[in-house]
């Protein structure tokens, strides 16, 4: 191909091609596109009739010269070549299916009309050989001159209906680029021009009155052979038209998760109009039970949202005013007023179905082979048929036998099934791929995925969730539970950690408020404190309580050593010491990112299919190796940074291994552009990772296996093709030319047709199996996660108190016995935020306590009861 220029920009551009129909096409498209000055990479889908076009300009009126270049060269080649590019307008012409479907149907009413003249066809050349009773006029020996203008008339027909093979074969013989229909044109004309130079000869010796040598040439009319070659190739066509339908069924079933139409506001009234029609800005409606047509962000309203079909979140996600909805996917309740933001070729579903496409379109190495026979296929086809028929004459054979030999070479030879053995397959494959969230962003990272042999896989976000959560409560003394936890959700609520925001969530799931706080400090390196009521209260870790000069209780101390060891992180909750008092502790929050619940799974799946795993993360040794230790993994690096993480793939590489990199595409982007194949999971609406080469939609660590079975079912799917296009054309060529006819194996040309299209259809019904792939190691179903949280009481939106007015309430309680039991009583309700006074009375089996309005009769229920007393009423 041409150089590329200095000081260029690099373009992706599309075409539509028309007039392929044969790997001999696709070679000689590709063949005069490479040569256009700009072109840096081209690469044609003869099953799509696409072409992608890479090229290099320094600027648009230069990008537009190439692309016009680009279709005359095409045009000049003997094909129709128009740009694909732009958004979809609602008068958008068909899909793909659909034009798939009318090729089908328009090559099926052909297909019917020349059964029925062939037929007929037959019938007048064969019947009375094979004692089928026929007209006299017909029937008898002498009317074989009649016969035979009778076949002549019959032949027609097929040949008119099928002339589209004429026109582009000898077109195409015409600009030296001999293809597929240019078999078929010079085979089936062959066979038509010798019938009628026969039926010639014949009438001549009919008119010297040599009747008897007339009526023997006769019977060598070659007319039915030209109508059957014709016929059963068409039969081939049809059936490849319809299995091509089947290959874009993934793509057509990403096209329809879309809806058709949108709800929008316009001058204060709902007006509904075509999806394609909204634009960034207009305010969309949407109801339960609507599809999102665009994506955007909450303007107001609230409810759930079922993001399964994007993310595999079984469970609806709740969305308020200023979060972001994703289109194609469903209000399963609430009302919401959206704005759109990204609309049609811009939003998430578009960039997967382009991701989808791309990959189809792209060529992956192991149909380069195929690609460089396709290329002199024909011409040697059409040498070896000259060299049969020469041959046999030198031989001594009749003029009859060696064109048949001949005309039988050239039927038989299938360019199409070179053609169609890989991207047949590469459509399905990358279409059950993203069936299940898996996008491969080109053919070669289908082929390549295959291959690996060694998986390295980031922590956080990977192995595990990438979201903490609280796994446990360690309070000081019995009792303290919902004290320790509402107390840290209070202080976290003006802290950003995303150890935070677990603690938020375990206290709303728990339906605990959050209580205001006031004079929020954050100590680096130790943890943040606040003043809730009348009390200051601290959160952080084991150096906070160090300097405020508490001592760890042994039981505390040793359950902050199990977290820690458990790949956990724990947080002291307490009292900082005031006016002279010693400081307190509530007790010990546990927070961890939790290891997924299939990445154990993925691990011993990824081990049966030969592939090493290595676990790769910045986090602490202690950390890394508890979270191995639970999935299993044995090869551990942990301590690296960003930069670094792609120095150990490069040695993992040089080793010899072929390297997988599974990570989030963000902080992993090195690595991921470092190995062999690089994985984006959890990558959700974000398809557009620059660095990875497949991205794993639904966040499922065993995709990764799924990912790799289907490659390999692909490729082998693959292999199987080009053995069987390579073989049958091997053996098929060689019986055609009758080089076995010594031993009575010969082909007719009848005969050859019927393997010739018997072929096609076979390499596109075989990768049509991969629509029936499976993984063996690992289930298709999806994880099923229950939602968490619950309602908080006496709150507002946000989950904050909405203000601070103080109530007094008497507890009546039983189970108090001695004074020990009433101070139990009294350090637990003192230890509730919100609690400013407590008065608790043996005699009368009561406490009497100054709590914030936010403090509820539950809340103070569950202090007393926690700590082993029963509550009969609050007053």
């Amino acid at each position: 191909m041409p150089s590329t220029p200095t000081n260029t920009t690099t373009c992706r551009l599309r075409y539509n091609v028309t007039g392929m129909s044969c790997a001999a096409c696709q070679a000689r498209v590709e063949k005069v596109v490479g040569n256009v000055d700009g072109v840096t990479n081209v690469a044609v889908n003869l099953l799509k009739n696409s072409m992608d076009v890479d090229c290099a300009a320094p600027d648009k009126e230069s990008a537009a010269g190439i692309s016009d270049a680009i279709v005359a060269a095409v045009i000049e080649a003997g094909y129709g070549a128009s740009r694909a590019d732009g958004e979809k307008k609602a008068d958008a012409g068909p899909s793909r299916a659909e034009e798939a479907k009318a090729e089908a149907d328009a090559v099926r009413t052909r297909l019917i009309w020349s059964i029925g003249c062939l037929v007929v066809l037959m019938y007048v050349s064969m019947g009375p050989m094979m004692g089928i009773p026929a007209p006299e006029w017909l029937g008898r020996h002498e009317a074989g001159l009649m016969r035979g203008v009778a076949q002549l008339i019959l032949s027609l027909p097929p040949l008119f209906l099928n002339r589209i093979f004429f026109i582009r074969g000898f077109k195409a013989l015409a600009m030296r680029a001999p293809n597929m229909d240019s078999l078929i044109a010079v085979g089936a004309s062959a066979a038509f021009i010798y019938g009628c130079w026969v039926l010639l000869e014949a009438s001549w010796h009919a008119g010297l009155g040599h009747t008897d040598h007339a009526l023997h040439l006769a019977h060598g009319l070659y007319f039915e052979g030209a109508a059957m070659i014709v016929t059963l190739i068409t039969v081939g066509k049809w059936l490849e038209a319809r299995a091509k339908g089947k290959t874009t069924d993934a793509i057509e079933r990403l096209a329809a998760l879309a809806p058709k139409t949108a709800t929008v506001l316009r001058d204060g009234r709902e007006v509904t109009v075509p999806a394609e029609q909204v634009k960034p800005g207009d305010s969309v409606v949407l109801r339960t039970g609507a599809t999102i047509p665009v994506d955007g962000v909450v303007l107001e309203g609230a409810g759930s949202v079922d993001e399964s079909s994007m993310t595999g979140e079984s469970a609806p996600v709740e969305k308020a005013a200023g979060d972001s909805l994703t289109g194609a996917t469903l209000v399963a309740s609430g009302h919401f007023v959206m704005r759109a933001e990204r609309v049609g070729e811009d939003t998430a579903l578009a960039q997967i179905i382009r991701l989808v496409d791309e990959a189809t379109t792209s060529k992956a190495p192991v149909a380069r082979l195929a690609d460089r026979v396709s290329g002199v296929f024909v011409p040697v086809v059409i040498g070896i048929a000259l060299l049969t028929l020469v041959v046999w004459l030198l031989l001594g054979e009749s003029f009859s036998f060696a064109l048949t030999c001949a005309i039988s070479v050239l039927v038989i030879s299938c360019p199409c099934a070179l053609g169609l053995a890989t991207p047949t397959a590469i459509m399905v494959g990358t279409g059950q791929g993203a069936r299940r969230g898996i996008l491969f962003k080109s053919a070669t990272a289908l082929e390549l995925l295959g291959r690996t042999n060694a998986a390295v896989l980031d922590k956080t976000g990977t192995v595990t969730t990438g979201k903490p959560v609280v796994t446990g409560l360690t309070p000081a003394m019995p009792g303290l539970e919902v004290p320790l936890l509402m107390t840290a959700a209070s202080l976290e609520s003006a802290s950003e950690h995303p150890l935070g925001a677990a603690i938020i969530a375990e206290a709303k799931a728990k339906a605990l408020p959050l209580q205001p706080i006031e004079d929020f400090t954050q100590t680096a390196g130790q943890g943040i404190a606040a003043r809730i009521g009348k009390k200051r209260y601290f959160a952080g870790n084991a150096r906070m309580t160090e300097a405020f000069g508490i001592v760890l209780p042994d039981a505390i101390a040793a359950a902050a050593d199990q977290a820690a060891a458990s790949g956990e992180t724990p947080l002291f909750i307490g009292q900082e010491p005031a006016d002279g008092k010693p400081g307190s502790l509530l007790g010990l929050i546990r927070v961890a990112d939790q290891v997924k619940p299939d990445s154990a799974e993925a691990v011993a799946a990824l081990d049966k299919l030969g592939v090493s795993v290595t676990m790769l993360t910045g986090d602490n040794p202690r950390t890394a190796q508890a979270i191995a230790a639970k999935t299993g993994i044995t090869n551990v690096i942990a301590g690296v940074l960003p930069a670094q993480k792609s120095e150990e793939v490069e040695k993992l590489r040089a080793s010899g291994k072929r390297v997988l990199m599974v990570g989030d595409g963000v902080n992993d982007a090195p690595a991921l552009a470092a190995a062999d194949v690089g994985a984006a999971i959890g990558a959700g609406t974000d398809v557009a990772i620059a660095s990875a080469d497949v991205v794993l939609m639904k966040s499922r660590l065993t995709d990764v296996v799924r990912a790799i079975e289907l490659s390999r079912a692909t490729m082998r799917n693959i292999r199987e093709n080009l053995f069987w296009a390579f073989i049958y054309n091997a053996i098929g060529i060689p019986i055609a030319a009758g080089v076995f006819a010594s031993k009575g194996l010969t082909l007719s040309p009848m005969l050859a047709a019927a393997a010739m299209s018997l072929s096609s259809f076979s390499v596109v019904t075989n990768a049509l199996r991969l629509r029936f792939f499976r993984p063996k190691l690992i289930s298709d179903e999806v994880p099923q996660n229950a939602p968490k949280g619950g309602r908080i009481e006496g709150s507002d939106a946000s989950g904050k108190a909405k203000g601070k007015q103080m109530t007094q309430k008497t507890i009546h309680i039983e189970g108090m016995h001695c004074g020990h039991c009433t101070a139990s009583v009294e350090k637990a309700l003192r230890a509730l935020p919100g609690i400013d006074e407590v008065e608790v009375s043996l005699e009368k089996k009561q406490a009497v306590v100054d709590a914030d309005l936010f403090v509820t009769n539950e809340m103070l229920t569950a202090t007393v009861e926690g700590a082993g007393f029963k509550v009969t009423g609050i007053d």
